[in-house]
């Protein structure tokens, strides 16, 4: 049998931290929003042979094991070992992993990652768990291996595609699809690759802490994100891609006041670049210290600043909006 799986990573365009669990439920009419990519994650099983072994072709790690309980005792690539442990597929399978965001981007890739696989596993056990639970059991996987809270809001992309805002309260997560035509969104973002990557437990687990230990600093800071991605929510609502990208760099600015590491010398150098061309605004991706940084272009000036960023020497990541989420084929 051949299982191949495949799951969109995200730009997110505000909200992000709040969808961390359990703030929210401190802030009523917690929301983010975000938008599903093609820089796909992609999981490849075929089965035969004798016992377990796993590869990434994004770092060329690669582990066998007679047992799931070895593969994770060995220690190498944790998130796929633990999700084998968890649905417990009969020994004979061969995983091979991929994924098109480059590592500490900012996109979700890791998450994107744990989905694909999982999707993957619950077709080759015939567990035909709901997207609901499947989303529940990769977070727990994911948080087990980075030992912070995982934040919620990248797995939803990654299951459903799309732009999404999504709500968090105390009955869960909702998913409210907006009627954006992504053409018209594509042709507002341009999408770079510092080639700082970054890890976003550090961030958002210093900022955890400090709200979890009554800052009222961080409550109101995270409270200001709150009404920035209901704004953003209603301008796309209203699609008004000018208000949304205003938005954009409310957003911005809430967030370096949150969390100041969240910018850097380059960062900042290159969205000064960027307004000089024709960037209406711009943000980092995720909780920031490297990693993307995404640029909202004034109309028809995105050639200009897709051409301004290469020329600065960063990578520019093509993408283009995925509507389908999770994608699971068996041979």
């Amino acid at each position: 049998m051949l299982i191949e799986s495949s799951a969109p990573t995200r730009i997110d365009l505000a909200g992000g931290t709040i969808d961390i669990w359990p703030l929210y439920l401190f802030h009523g009419g917690a929301e983010t929003v975000n938008v599903a990519i093609d820089l796909y994650a992609k999981c490849r099983i075929e089965t035969g042979g004798d016992g377990y072994t796993l590869e990434s072709k994004d770092t060329g790690a690669r582990v066998h094991a007679a047992t799931p309980e070895e593969l994770v005792a060995s220690g190498t690539l944790e998130l796929l070992a633990r999700l084998v442990r968890f649905f417990n597929p009969p020994p004979g399978m061969t995983m091979v992993t991929e994924c098109a965001a480059p590592p500490g981007s900012g996109l979700g890739g890791s998450s994107a990652l744990g989905i694909a696989v999982a999707g993957a596993l619950d077709r080759l056990v015939g567990t035909n768990f709901d997207r609901e639970l499947l989303r529940t059991i990769t977070t727990n996987v994911e948080t087990a291996v980075i030992r912070v809270p995982a934040g919620l809001q990248d797995y939803y992309p990654a299951l459903y595609g799309g732009v999404n805002a999504l709500h968090f309260g105390t009955q869960g997560v909702a998913v409210e699809p907006l009627p954006v035509e992504p053409d018209q969104l594509e042709r507002r973002l341009v999408l770079a690759y510092t080639g700082v990557p970054h890890f976003s437990g550090t961030n958002n687990w210093e900022i955890f802490k400090s709200h979890i230990d009554g800052s009222k600093e961080v409550f109101d800071g995270l409270d200001r994100i709150r009404v920035t991605a209901a704004n953003m929510r209603e301008a796309l609502l209203a699609r008004d891609l000018d208000e949304a990208g205003r938005v954009l760099g409310e957003e911005w600015r809430n967030r370096r006041e949150l969390a100041p590491g969240v910018s850097t010398a380059q960062i900042d150098e290159l969205i000064g670049v960027a307004h000089a061309v024709g960037a209406q605004t711009a943000k980092v991706c995720g909780a920031g210290g490297g990693g993307c940084v995404v640029f909202w272009c004034d109309e028809g000036r995105k050639p200009d600043v897709d051409a301004a960023m290469r020329a600065a020497g960063v990578t520019v990541l093509d993408f283009r909006i995925d509507t389908g989420g999770l994608r699971v084929d068996v041979s």
